[in-house]
């Protein structure tokens, strides 16, 4: 997915980080002002008459003014870009009589990164080169002597940002060249992305990057109880504190369900839920049963079964009974033998029925399977309809003959299929007889 594609979308937007505020502060700042005649810290109110600590400056009357206002040391916390909110009044020119024509209605943002404190009251540098200019910024609304007698003064805020910013910390500096204003506030802060839950995977706060068009890539990890789709698991957290659009994916394990899309909640004892993905918890099919949380399949009760190309949403099932009715007509060394399906199925349908063939001694006291010369048409095994043609016999053999009914599940028995038994010798008249049904003893199960 391209990237000019991710930024199209956002998901979570950051919360700002506060570095300084300086409208929660209740005694002096603190700053340092030089020259001394230049910006003073005083007591005053905001637009909601608020009690604050300002700074202001006023020699309009003077020309060839640098004041500058240092700020104190300011620990990044790890940002890579900063941003500067400043709230201010400036005095209109024109509204000042006599005044030189070095009047401003601007001032100056500068930074200076630095690893530990080196300006103080009594050591401070004030030369412009060392620091970085950030901006000048402008005043959108001035105020005159007459907006202050009538009303309150017009406020301007504006927000800068600067990076990247690699030291422990940094200085601000405010340079004054002629105006008469009140700087209010200054409120310094950095922006994140938040940790949050999206697709499934958790995403760890993560700080922006350096520029504010940066895409700072964070991995993700899959919640508890799910397991990754698509790799890689990412997120995007752009110059804005904002998540963008993911690439990759998890989802809930078998045996776990979606919970508001930010959690993987167990199934309870009852229900299953056989595959990872969006599915939900089922009930346990017919026959079956679970008697745990996040269980993946039910379990068959005693007597029935699965076959192992049955799905897990399948119910269990049972044998077939025996086949009824059979019919037999022999001719010479041939035999056609013929019958009825049975009458319990055992809820599947897929029965299929599967012949033996015994040559017997003459007093039928032992019996062993018969010769590979005998021919099964249409076969011997996996009979689909209920006739069979059965040729190349000895002549005045004894022959007993087991037509056995199964289905999906036989093989899963203990026990073996159900049937029903013919007794024939060949070269007997071709008149038709009954066979008789045998029908191994099942013990029941609870």
């Amino acid at each position: 997915m391209c990237l000019q594609c991710v930024c199209n979308f956002s998901l979570l937007s950051g919360v700002p980080k506060t570095l300084m505020d300086t409208r929660t502060a209740t005694a002096e700042l603190g700053w340092t002002a030089n020259p001394p005649s230049g910006w003073e810290e005083v007591s005053g109110y905001d637009e909601n008459l608020n009690t604050i600590r300002t700074y202001q400056v006023c020699n309009v009357f003077e020309p060839n003014q640098n004041n500058w206002l240092l700020t104190t040391f300011i620990n990044r916390r790890g940002a890579h870009r900063i941003y500067t909110e400043m709230r201010f009044t400036v005095r209109d020119c024109s509204s000042l009589p006599n005044v030189p024509g070095s009047c401003k209605e601007t001032f100056n943002l500068y930074y200076y990164e630095t690893d530990s404190i080196i300006a103080t009251k009594k050591s401070a540098f004030w030369t412009e080169a060392p620091y970085l200019k950030v901006d000048t910024i402008a005043a959108d609304e001035s105020f005159s002597q007459v907006d202050f007698g009538g009303r309150l003064m017009k406020v301007n805020t504006e927000v800068r940002s600067f990076g990247p910013l690699t030291r422990n910390g940094f200085y601000l500096a405010f340079q004054d060249y002629g105006a008469c204003m009140s700087l209010l506030s200054v409120r310094v802060f950095f922006k994140k992305c938040p940790s949050v839950v999206q697709n499934f995977a958790i995403f760890p706060e993560t700080m922006t990057g350096a520029e504010s068009t940066s895409l700072v890539i964070a991995r993700g990890t899959c919640i508890p109880n799910a397991e990754e789709v698509d790799v890689p698991i990412k997120l995007y957290c752009n110059g804005d504190g904002e998540w963008m659009v993911p690439i990759g994916r998890c989802t809930c394990k078998a045996g776990y369900e979606a919970e508001n899309n930010v959690a993987c909640k167990a199934c309870p004892a009852g229900m299953f839920k056989a595959n990872q993905g969006v599915g939900t918890c089922a009930q346990c099919p017919t026959n079956s049963r679970s008697t745990a949380e996040a269980s993946p399949i039910c379990t068959c009760r005693n007597g029935y079964y699965r076959a192992d190309f049955d799905p897990p949403e399948a119910a269990c099932t049972s044998v077939p009974s025996g086949p009824r009715n059979v019919i037999s007509i022999v001719n010479e060394t041939s035999i056609i033998l013929e019958w009825h399906p049975p009458r319990e199925t055992g809820g599947r349908d897929d029965v299929t029925y599967d012949i033996v063939c015994k040559k017997c001694r003459p007093d039928r006291r032992s019996c062993s399977r018969c010769d590979d010369n005998v021919e099964f048409v249409p076969r011997q095994l996996g009979l689909t309809e209920t006739r069979v043609f059965i040729s190349s016999l000895w002549a005045h053999t004894p022959y007993t003959f087991e037509i056995q009914a199964v289905n999906g599940v036989s093989g899963k028995s203990p026990f073996p299929p159900q049937h029903v038994s013919v007794n024939i010798t060949t070269n007997q008249a071709g008149e038709s007889h009954r066979g008789t049904v045998h029908i191994p003893c099942i013990c029941p199960h609870t």
